[in-house]
């Protein structure tokens, strides 16, 4: 499953006395599961090797609501027939389904110098530079990861670190059924509107994959890499 269509890059020179950063593979998964990609990229964390490339995974899930760790039942309110299930991110409950990309970084932060609080502010930029990249203005929020338009949020974030290695990590809501989520509070917040891509531009059957490549190349260049995807 893992090896399906995959790229590697190599790391911009590094200036003298910094360290050379590893080479990054990047897989596109389409859609799948969520359970089985959880459980794989939890297994690359804990038996993570210093060696090993970083990775970032790109794909979308059949449906389902995760739960956080520090998720509260009572922000479930109707899951009705999609299933619930409790994972080891950071963060409340959210909701996956066709439609939207999700973006998992396995990231050896610790070999990068790269704290939590530093890898979060990576992700929220290369979402914001994507949108805007569709005319799209987006913004963050105080103490609310995630990125927002008009207040709506349009972009979810969960990291969890395990051995020096990040996993988890990003959903964009691209052009997808956005009923789901009425039936949860979003991360946590009563009442928070949600939106996608496809309510601000003209939307075809490549809109998720272009989406895709964009946000792709975006994260690549703030992890200081020099190919394009």
């Amino acid at each position: 499953m893992l090896l399906t269509d995959y790229k590697w890059f190599q790391a911009q020179p590094a200036p003298i006395n910094e360290a050379i950063l590893p080479g990054l593979i990047v897989r596109r998964l389409g859609l799948q599961d969520y359970e089985p990609i959880w459980q794989s990229m939890r297994y690359l964390a804990e038996h993570g090797k210093s060696g090993r490339n970083d990775e970032i995974w790109l794909l979308s899930h059949k449906p389902v609501y995760t739960q956080g760790q520090a998720g509260k039942a009572e922000h479930i309110l109707n899951p009705g027939t999609i299933r619930v299930v409790q994972i080891d991110r950071g963060g409340q409950v959210t909701y996956h389904g066709p439609g939207q990309l999700v973006a998992y970084l396995l990231i050896n932060v610790k070999r990068r110098k790269l704290g939590v609080r530093s890898l979060v502010d990576l992700i929220e930029k290369a979402l914001i530079a994507t949108l805007a990249s569709y005319g799209i203005t987006a913004t963050t929020h105080p103490n609310a990861p995630g990125v927002y338009v008009n207040d709506a949020k349009i972009a979810a974030l969960g990291l969890r670190i395990k051995n020096g290695w990040s996993y988890h990590g990003l959903s964009l809501n691209v052009s997808m059924d956005l009923s789901p989520f009425a039936n949860i509070n979003p991360c946590g917040f009563e009442n928070l509107a949600v939106t996608q891509v496809a309510e601000f531009v003209a939307e075809d059957d490549t809109l998720l994959q272009n989406v895709s490549r964009v946000l792709c190349n975006r994260l690549l260049t703030e992890l200081g890499y020099l190919e394009n995807y």
